[in-house]
C-alpha cells in the first residue's frame, strides 16, 4: 500500500542510493539522454529524451524518473499528472523532488508490452487496446491537455487493456498526428492482414516503417 509516509521515505532512500552515483548526460537536443553511471542494483527502463527511469526491487510498485541536467519538462510533468489524477490507464506521481539540483519524479510503475514490441514479437492487439487509449486521450483533453507524441513505443497494453505510458508533452498545443496516423494503420493494414494469425517482424521491418513514416510526416508537415 502507497501512503505519504513510505513515499517520503523512499525519497529519501532513493536520494541516497541513487542519485548520488547516477550520472546522466544530455548529449544532442533531440535525442535520447544518456545514462553513464547508475549504481548496482538499479535498473534502467528506459530513457528519453528529458529523462531516464528506473527500478530497484526494494522498491514495488514504482519508478524513479530523473532529468538529465539542463533538460527542461521537470514542472510541466508536474502540472500534467496534477491535472489528469487517478485514471486507469495513466500512471500517477506520488511525489516529486529536487536534490542537489538533480530533479525527479516517483511514480507508479506500469508494466505491460508497448505496441511496438507488440508487433515486433507478433502479439495480438485487440480493438479494445485502440479504444481504451482513444478514450484516455479524450480524458486528458477534457482536463485542458493536448495528448502529444503518443506513439507505439509510448503506449501499452496491459491486461488486455490499453494504457498511456509517457505524458511528458501533454503541455504541448502545437496539433501531432501520431496517434491518428497510428490508428491509420491499424485499421488499413493490421486489422485485415495480421489481426488474426499475427507473426513476429524482423528489426529490418520495424525501421524501414519507421523511417518511412518519418519521411511522409516530414514531407506532409
Amino acid at each position: 500500500m502507497t501512503t505519504e509516509r513510505n513515499i517520503e521515505s523512499l525519497a529519501v532512500w532513493m536520494e541516497e542510493t541513487l542519485l548520488p552515483a547516477l550520472v546522466i548526460e544530455s548529449v544532442h537536443d533531440g535525442e535520447p539522454i544518456v545514462v553513464r553511471n547508475q549504481p548496482q542494483g538499479w535498473e534502467k527502463l528506459g530513457a528519453g529524451n528529458y529523462a531516464a527511469v528506473f527500478a530497484h526491487p526494494d522498491a514495488e510498485g514504482v519508478v524513479i524518473k530523473v532529468y538529465a541536467p539542463g533538460r527542461e519538462g521537470w514542472e510541466e510533468e508536474v502540472e500534467v499528472y496534477r491535472r489528469l489524477g487517478e485514471h486507469p490507464a495513466y500512471s500517477k506521481c506520488y511525489h516529486a523532488g529536487e536534490w542537489e539540483g538533480r530533479k525527479y519524479l516517483i511514480m507508479k510503475r506500469l508494466q505491460g508490452t508497448t505496441l511496438y514490441e507488440c508487433i515486433k514479437k507478433g502479439i495480438r492487439i485487440p480493438q479494445e487496446v485502440i479504444d481504451d487509449i482513444d478514450a484516455a486521450l479524450d480524458y486528458a483533453r477534457e482536463r485542458g491537455l493536448h495528448p502529444h507524441d503518443v506513439h507505439g513505443k509510448n503506449v501499452m497494453m496491459a491486461d488486455g487493456k490499453g494504457i498511456v505510458v509517457d505524458i511528458s508533452d501533454f503541455l504541448k498545443k502545437e496539433p501531432c498526428h501520431m496517434w491518428d496516423d497510428l490508428k491509420k494503420a491499424y485499421n488499413r493494414f493490421y486489422v485485415p492482414f495480421l489481426s488474426k494469425a499475427p507473426v513476429p517482424m524482423p528489426d529490418w521491418v520495424m525501421n524501414s516503417v519507421r523511417k518511412g513514416y518519418r519521411f511522409f510526416r516530414s514531407a506532409h508537415s
